[in-house]
C-alpha cells in the first residue's frame, strides 16, 4: 500500500522506496483526490480543476491516461488484468482508497484530535508527532491552484492550533523554555494570533524572563495594529497586567486556554475578565474546543451570580453569541442550568435592556433544543433584535428560532427561509460564523425539500467558508450531507466532543439507508435513537409479541431534525405489525409532510414521506 506525502512536495512510497511521480499532472492529480479524503471526484469535474475550467477536448482521454499511469505507479506489484486497489474507479470518475494512516495529511489531523482528548504528556508527544509530518506547505506545489487553496487554508489554520497546543501543553508539563522555542517562529510567521502572542509572554515569564515577556506583548500590540488595525484584546492587556506585578496565578500549570476565568475568584477585576468571558468562550466553541466551552461557560454563570449583580449576570448568560445547529443538547444538564439562569434573570425585578432582553429569551429557545415548546421566547427575541435594529442580535435570535422550528413535520420552506435571512443578516453583521450556520440550515432543509444540487452548493460554500475562517465543525455536517446523499466514500466517523449528534447517529443514518433500499436491517449502538427503532428490529428478528409491546409504549418523537424520520420507522413498523393505533398516531404526524423527505437533518434520509404516508393509508383501510 502507498503512503502520499502533501504536506510540503508531493511524493508517494511503497516500501519505504520513493516512486516516480515526474509528471506535474499526475502529482496533481493525486493532490487532488487526497484533498477530497476518500470521496469520488467525476471524471468532468476532475478535468474542470486540472485545466481551471477550460478542459480541452481531449481533456477525458488524457485524464484516463494519465489515470492508467498512476495505478501502475502506486500499486507497482499488481497482477496484470487485475482491478486496481487504491486508485479506484466509482461511477464515472474516480477515488483513492487508502487507510487513514497512509496519507501525512490525514495522520496529521487524526492525531490533532486525539490530542485535544488526551493529558498534557500524551498530547505534547502527539501534537509533536503531528507536526514532524509538516516539511514545508500543504499542497505547496499547487498553493495557487482553486481547489488547493480552501484544503490548504484549513491545514495551515489547524497546523497553527496544533503549534499552539503543543506550547500549551509543555506549558502543563513544566517546560516554559521549550514552549518559548516554538512559539517565537510561530508569532513571527503568523503575527495576527492572540492566543500565540499570550502563550509565548506566559512561557517566558515561567522561564524567569519577565523583560522579554512584556517585550513580546509589546510587539504583539504593534503587530496587531499594523497587520489589522486593531487593539490587544481584554486577554493580552490582562496578562500584561499580571506580568507587571508578578502575579502568583501566572505560575499555575495551564489546566485549559481560559486560566483568567478560572481563576476569576482570586484575582482583581473580576468583572471585566467575566465580561471578557464570552468572547473567548465563544470563539472556543466555534473553533471546536466544545468540552471546554461548556464546562467554562457554566463556571462564568456561576461566579457571576455569586457577585450579587444581576446585570452583570444577566449579560453573562446572554452574551455567549455562539449557533446551533443540531437539535439534540450535547449536555442537558448544563443546558438546564442556562436556561434556568436565563429565567431567573428575566423573572427578577431589575431593570433589562431590549437587548439583554433579546439575547436571554434567544438563549433560552437556543438551550431548549428539539422540544418545540419555546417558540413564542424565539419569536419575541426576533421581534426585539428586529426592534433594536442589531443585526448581531438578530443573528441569535434567528438561529434560536431554528432550533425551535419543530413544532410539527412539514416545516422545510419554513426553515429554509429562516436560513435566508440569517444569511443575508450575518452579511450586514459581518459574522461568517453565522453565515455558515444559515448556510447549513438550509442545506438541511433543501434536503428535506428533495433538492439535493442546491443543497451540494451549500454544502461547498459552507466548506469554504469553514476553511477561510477556521469553523472545522462545520465540516462535520457536510461530510455526512456528502455521504448520505451523494455517495462519497465511507460513512464519517462520529466526531469526538458532539455527543448530542454523535451518539447513535452512525447507527441510525446505515438503518435507515437499509430500510430506504429495502435492505437487510443490522442492529447496532442506536443511543438516544433505540426507542423508536427497537421495535422493527424486534419484529425482523421474529419477536412480533414484543415488537408490538414495544411499538405501544414507544413515545412520540422529540420534536427535532430527526422528526421526519423517526416518525417513518414508526409507520414501516405499525404496518407491518398491523397496529391500528400507531398508524392512526404516525398518519396524522406525517401528514404535514406530504411532499417532503424524511431527510431534514441532511445526515438521516428515511426517503419520501409520501411513500410512508400511502403505506398507513392502505394499511388503515386495511383495518377498517
Amino acid at each position: 500500500m502507498p503512503q502520499i506525502r502533501v504536506l510540503g512536495p508531493i511524493m508517494a512510497m511503497v516500501d519505504g522506496a520513493q516512486l516516480e511521480l515526474s509528471k506535474r499532472r499526475h502529482r496533481e492529480i493525486i493532490a487532488i483526490l487526497v484533498a477530497l479524503r476518500g470521496r469520488a471526484i467525476s471524471t468532468a469535474s476532475l478535468a474542470e480543476e486540472l485545466w481551471d475550467g477550460m478542459p480541452p477536448a481531449a481533456a477525458v482521454g488524457a485524464i484516463r491516461t494519465f489515470v492508467g499511469e498512476l495505478r501502475r505507479i502506486l500499486e507497482p506489484h499488481r497482477k496484470p488484468r487485475t482491478p486496481p486497489s487504491v486508485l479506484v474507479t466509482v461511477g464515472d470518475g474516480y477515488a483513492l482508497r487508502l487507510h487513514a494512516d497512509a496519507v501525512d495529511a490525514w495522520r496529521f489531523e487524526t492525531a490533532v484530535a486525539l490530542a485535544g482528548k488526551a493529558a498534557p504528556i500524551d498530547a505534547e508527544s502527539r501534537l509533536s508527532t503531528a507536526l514532524a509530518e509538516w516539511s514545508g506547505n500543504a499542497y505547496q506545489e499547487f498553493a495557487d491552484r482553486p481547489w488547493a487553496i480552501p484544503e490548504a487554508t484549513r491545514l495551515s489554520g489547524l497546523r497553527q492550533t496544533a503549534v499552539e497546543r503543543c506550547a500549551e501543553a509543555r506549558l502543563a508539563n513544566g517546560r516554559p523554555t521549550d514552549a518559548a522555542a516554538i512559539l517565537e517562529t510561530h508569532v513571527a510567521a503568523n503575527p495576527w494570533r492572540e492566543e500565540g502572542w499570550r502563550l509565548l509572554a506566559l512561557a517566558l515569564y515561567r522561564s524567569h524572563r519577565q523583560a522579554d515577556a512584556l517585550a513580546a506583548l509589546r510587539r504583539a500590540r504593534r503587530q496587531l495594529s499594523k497587520e489589522l488595525g486593531l487593539d490587544p484584546s481584554p486577554v493580552l492587556i490582562d496578562l500584561e497586567t499580571q506580568i507587571l506585578r508578578r502575579d502568583r496565578q501566572l505560575n499555575r500549570p495551564e489546566g485549559d486556554s481560559l486560566t483568567p476565568i478560572a481563576n476569576a475568584y482570586s484575582s482583581s477585576g473580576i468583572r471585566a475578565r467575566l465580561e471578557a468571558s464570552n468572547a473567548v468562550l465563544g470563539s472556543l466553541a466555534v473553533a471546536g474546543d466544545l468540552q471546554t466551552s461548556r464546562h467554562q461557560r457554566i463556571a462564568a454563570i456561576e461566579a457571576a451570580a455569586d457577585l450579587n449583580d444581576p446585570q452583570l449576570a444577566a449579560r453573562i448568560i446572554g452574551g455567549y453569541d455562539v449557533p446551533g445547529i443540531w437539535t439534540r443538547a450535547d449536555d442537558p444538564a448544563a443546558a438546564a442550568a442556562v436556561i434556568a439562569a436565563a429565567e431567573n434573570a428575566l423573572a427578577s425585578t431589575i431593570h433589562l435592556s431590549d437587548r439583554i432582553r433579546a439575547r436571554l429569551l434567544g438563549t433560552i429557545a437556543m438551550e431548549s433544543r428539539g422540544t418545540g415548546s419555546r417558540q413564542s421566547e424565539a419569536a419575541e427575541s426576533v421581534a426585539l433584535a428586529r426592534k433594536l435594529g442589531d443585526s448581531h442580535v438578530l443573528c441569535f435570535a434567528l438561529s434560536s428560532s431554528f432550533m425551535q422550528g419543530f413544532a410539527r413535520a412539514g416545516l422545510a420552506e419554513h426553515r429554509l427561509d429562516l436560513g435566508r435571512q440569517l444569511i443575508t443578516t450575518a452579511f450586514d453583521a459581518d459574522s461568517p460564523t453565522f453565515e455558515i450556520n444559515g448556510r447549513l440550515m438550509r442545506m438541511q432543509a433543501l434536503c428535506a425539500m428533495s433538492d439535493i444540487e442546491s443543497a451540494a452548493l451549500e454544502a461547498t460554500a459552507v466548506d469554504q467558508l469553514a476553511a477561510r475562517h477556521e469553523r472545522p465543525l462545520a465540516t462535520v455536517f457536510t461530510q455526512w450531507f456528502r455521504w448520505t446523499f451523494l455517495g462519497a466514500g465511507t460513512a464519517p466517523p462520529a466526531p469526538e466532543g458532539m455527543p448530542g449528534f454523535s451518539e447513535g447517529i452512525v447507527a441510525l443514518a446505515s438503518f435507515t439507508r437499509q430500510l430506504r433500499d429495502g435492505d437487510e436491517l443490522t442492529d447496532g449502538n442506536f443511543g438516544p435513537y433505540e426507542p423508536w427503532v427497537r421495535p422493527l428490529l424486534l419484529l425482523r428478528s421474529g419477536e412480533a409479541a414484543n415488537a408490538a409491546a414495544a411499538l405501544r409504549q414507544v413515545p412520540d418523537p422529540p420534536r427535532d431534525l430527526l422528526l421526519e424520520a423517526t416518525w417513518c420507522i414508526l409507520a414501516k413498523t405499525a404496518c407491518e405489525l398491523r397496529e391500528p393505533s400507531m398508524i392512526s398516531r404516525a398518519l396524522t404526524a406525517l401528514a404535514p409532510a406530504s411532499g417532503e423527505r424524511a431527510a431534514g437533518s441532511g445526515v438521516v434520509d428515511a426517503g419520501d414521506v409520501g411513500h410512508y404516508l400511502g403505506m398507513l393509508r392502505a394499511a388503515g383501510a386495511g383495518l377498517g
